[in-house]
C-alpha cells in the first residue's frame, strides 16, 4: 500500500490514479459523462420555450378568458413543467442506490436509453383531446426524468473516482458545465425550428385573429419535434458509455478484486499498478460501516447535511429562475406582449431571449468554474455564489418597479449576472462535493440523496414560487425576488457544514485510508479533529471555515 502524507494507507491502485497525469481518457471520459448532462439539460429547460405554445393550441378558451394567449391553467402548468422534476428526484434515489449495490457502469446505460426513449414519446403525445394529449406528455417526462435522475450520481461519481486529485474538481465540474452547452441548445433548436415553420407559415397576430394566430397544424408539429430532438445526444453516446470500464474504486474497495481494477485501468490509462490483493481485505474491513450507521453518522452526517440543505435551497433559486423566465423576460424588454404576436413567433422570441441569457450569463459561470475550482477551492466559491444571487435578487426585488418601468438594461445585466453567480457557484459546487465527500461503498447513494433534495427544491420552484411569477404583476414578482434572495443568504449559512476538499485523494477526504488527520497542515492540537476537516496540503488552512489566500501563510 502507498502511505499518504497524512498518515493513512491507500491501496497502490488508488494512489496511481490520484497521481496519475491527465490524458486522453480523462477528455472522453468527460465528454460521455458530459453528454448526459447536456440531454439532462436540454429535457429539462427545452420544456420552458413550448410551454406557452401549449397554451395557444389546446387552451384556447382559458386563453380567450384571460386575454392573455399561451396562458395554461396553474394546475397544467405545474403538472407540465414539474413532472420531470418529480420523476428527476425518484431516478436519482433508485439509480443512486443501485449504482453503490451492482455497479456504476451496470447502471449507467439505462439511464441513456430510458431518456432517449421517453424525449421521442414526448414528442409522440397522442390522444383527441388536450387532457389525453396533456396527460400523455405528463407521463412520458415523468418517466423522462427518471431517467434524467439517475444521471446525475453515476455521472458524478464515475468521474470523480476516474480523475487525478489535482484536477478532480475541474472534471466533474466540466462535465455538469455541459448543463449550460443544453440549455443553450434548447433556447437556439426552439429558435430555429420556430423560425423555420414561422417561414413557411406566416399568420395575424392573436390580437387580429386569434384563430388564426394559433398556426396549426405548424405550431402543434413544432413542439415535438423540439422534445424529440433531445433523443439525439443520447444515442449518439450510448456506445461509448457501454465501452467504459467500471471504476476502479468500486471493483477494488466493494467488489474486492483488486487485480481486476488494475487491469481495468492499465487498459484505459497509462500507468503500471501493483494489484496488492493480499492487502486488500484489510483496507475494505475498515470500511465497512453503512449508510443508516452510527459510525456514518458520526463521520460524514454533518456533511450529508450540508450538501443536502444547499443543494435544495440553490434548486429553489435556480430552478425559478429557468422556469420563470418566459415570466421575466417581458419585464426586462426582452420580449413583447403576447397579444400582439402568433404562436411561433412568440416562441421563437421567448427562445431567442433563453438563449441569449444562457450565452452570455448561464454558460460563462460554468467555465469560469471548471477553470478556478482546483485554485479557489469549492467551499469559497459556493459562498461567493451564493452571497451575489442573494445580493442581486435583493436589489430586483425591492427596485422591480424601478427597474421595470426605468432601466430595462439594468434589470437585464442583474438578472443575467445571478445566472452567472449561480454558476460560478453553488450550482457547480453543490454537484461536486457529494461526489468528493463520502466513502467508495455510499458515495453514489449519498449524492442521489443530495441531488434529490436539490430537486425537491426545484419541485417547490415549480409549484410554489411559479404561483407568484404566473401573476405577472409587480407585486408578485418583487415578492418572488426577495423570496429567493433569502433562500440564497441561507444557503450561505449551511455552506459552513461543508468542509474544502481540494487536493486531497477521495479516501482521505472520506477516511477510507485510516487516516486520523495527523499530517502535513495539522499540528499536535488540531489532531482530533474529523479527516474532513484537514487538509493535505500546508497551503489549505485546517478548517474549511477558515479559508485564507496561501499568501498569508507562514
Amino acid at each position: 500500500m502507498a502511505e499518504n502524507a497524512g498518515g493513512g494507507q491507500n491501496l497502490a491502485v488508488l494512489d496511481a490514479l490520484d497521481s496519475a497525469r491527465t490524458q486522453m481518457y480523462h477528455m472522453k471520459a468527460i465528454v460521455i459523462a458530459g453528454m448526459g448532462f447536456f440531454t439532462d439539460a436540454y429535457d429539462l429547460f427545452c420544456i420552458t420555450t413550448v410551454s406557452k405554445l401549449l397554451g395557444r393550441i389546446y387552451y384556447p378558451d382559458v386563453n380567450a378568458d384571460s386575454g392573455k394567449p399561451g396562458t395554461l391553467p396553474l394546475n397544467i402548468n405545474n403538472a407540465v413543467v414539474g413532472v420531470a422534476l418529480v420523476g428527476t428526484l425518484m431516478g436519482q434515489l433508485v439509480f443512486g442506490y443501485f449504482g453503490d449495490k451492482l455497479g456504476r457502469k451496470r447502471v449507467y446505460g439505462i439511464t441513456l436509453v430510458l431518456m432517449a426513449a421517453c424525449a421521442i414519446g414526448s414528442g409522440l403525445s397522442f390522444g383527441s383531446t388536450h387532457r389525453s394529449v396533456i396527460g400523455t406528455l405528463c407521463f412520458f417526462r415523468f418517466l423522462l426524468g427518471f431517467g434524467i435522475g439517475g444521471d446525475y450520481p453515476l455521472s458524478a461519481t464515475i468521474m470523480s473516482e476516474y480523475a487525478n486529485k489535482k484536477t478532480r474538481g475541474a472534471f466533474i465540474a466540466a462535465v455538469f458545465a455541459m448543463q449550460g452547452v443544453g440549455i443553450i441548445f434548447a433556447g437556439l433548436v426552439s429558435m430555429i425550428v420556430s423560425g423555420i415553420l414561422l417561414h413557411y407559415h406566416p399568420a395575424p397576430s392573436y390580437k387580429e385573429n386569434p384563430g388564426l394566430s394559433a398556426q396549426l397544424p405548424a405550431a402543434d408539429y413544432m413542439w415535438r419535434i423540439v422534445l424529440m430532438l433531445g433523443a439525439l445526444p443520447a444515442l449518439a453516446t450510448f456506445y461509448w458509455r457501454m465501452k467504459m470500464p467500471e471504476t476502479a474504486r468500486y471493483t477494488a474497495i466493494i467488489e474486492g478484486n483488486a487485480k481486476q481494477a488494475s487491469n481495468d485501468m492499465q487498459k484505459v490509462l497509462e500507468i503500471t499498478i501493483d494489484d496488492e490483493q493480499e492487502k486488500l481485505a484489510k483496507f475494505r474491513a475498515a470500511n465497512e460501516y453503512s449508510l443508516l450507521s452510527k459510525e456514518f453518522a458520526k463521520r460524514h452526517g454533518l456533511h450529508l447535511l450540508g450538501t443536502t440543505t444547499t443543494w435544495f435551497l440553490l434548486d429553489v433559486a435556480f430552478y425559478s429562475q429557468n422556469l420563470t423566465q418566459k415570466d421575466i423576460f417581458p419585464a426586462i424588454n426582452l420580449t413583447g406582449p403576447p397579444e400582439s404576436m402568433n404562436a411561433l413567433r412568440e416562441v421563437f422570441v421567448l427562445s431567442r431571449a433563453m438563449f441569449l441569457i444562457a450565452l452570455f450569463g448561464t454558460f460563462p459561470g460554468y467555465w469560469v468554474t471548471v477553470a478556478l475550482i482546483d485554485k479557489m477551492g469549492r467551499y469559497l466559491i459556493q459562498l461567493l455564489g451564493f452571497f451575489m444571487m442573494s445580493l442581486f435578487m435583493l436589489v430586483m426585488g425591492i427596485k422591480y418597479e424601478y427597474l421595470k418601468e426605468s432601466n430595462h438594461i439594468l434589470f437585464a445585466i442583474l438578472y443575467a449576472l445571478t445566472f452567472f453567480f449561480a454558476n460560478f457557484g453553488p450550482n457547480s459546487t453543490t454537484f461536486v462535493l457529494p461526489a468528493e465527500l463520502f466513502p467508495t461503498r455510499v458515495r453514489s447513494t449519498c449524492h442521489a440523496i443530495s441531488a434529490a433534495s436539490g430537486k425537491a427544491g426545484a419541485i417547490v420552484a415549480a409549484f410554489g414560487v411559479q404561483r407568484l411569477t404566473l401573476k405577472g404583476d409587480a407585486k408578485h414578482m418583487a415578492e418572488a425576488l426577495i423570496i429567493l434572495s433569502v433562500t440564497n443568504m441561507l444557503g450561505f449559512f449551511f455552506t459552513f457544514l461543508v468542509p474544502e476538499t481540494m487536493g486531497r485523494s477521495l479516501e482521505e477526504i472520506s477516511g477510507e485510508d485510516g487516516n486520523n488527520g495527523v499530517g502535513p497542515g495539522t499540528n499536535t492540537t488540531t489532531a482530533g479533529i474529523g479527516l474532513a476537516d484537514v487538509s493535505k496540503d500546508d497551503k489549505y488552512p485546517h478548517s474549511s471555515t477558515e479559508w485564507q489566500p496561501p499568501s498569508m501563510q507562514a
